[in-house]
């Protein structure tokens, strides 16, 4: 099961997807420059998430760089079937789900299934 973020470390992780590349402190605590906050906190959450294994740091001379240990998508992806896990009625859970979701986004699980289908021929 995947833990979930809090509040200021979902604005730290959104930092990261979004850049795309590796970042210091100093770059995550630029982008979120609005909420005033310490260099030692944004520090401090980093710090957090990479011992949740949310990030994975690499050294930078004397700096750290931080990046995502997962897409965006691959971790809701994964809050998706931990709320599955919750159900004794995982087919239930699943139908209710393809029922709730628009015509659009059934057309797209449509297509993925599709694909995994194929994928598991191959």
């Amino acid at each position: 099961m995947v833990s979930s973020l809090g509040e200021l470390e979902r604005a730290v992780m959104e930092v990261l997807w979004d850049r795309g590349t590796p970042a210091a402190v100093r770059d995550v605590a630029g982008a979120l420059s609005e909420r005033e906050l310490a260099y030692t906190t944004v520090m401090t959450v980093l710090d957090r998430l990479t011992k949740k294994g949310f990030v994975r740091r690499q050294r930078d001379g004397r700096a750290w760089r931080y990046e995502p240990e997962n897409t965006r998508e691959g971790y809701v992806a994964q809050l998706m079937l931990d709320a599955l896990s919750l159900t004794g009625d995982r087919d239930a859970a699943l139908t209710r789900f393809a029922r709730s979701v628009s015509g659009t986004e059934a057309e797209v699980l449509s297509q993925a299934l599709a694909r995994a289908r194929q994928d598991e021929r191959e």
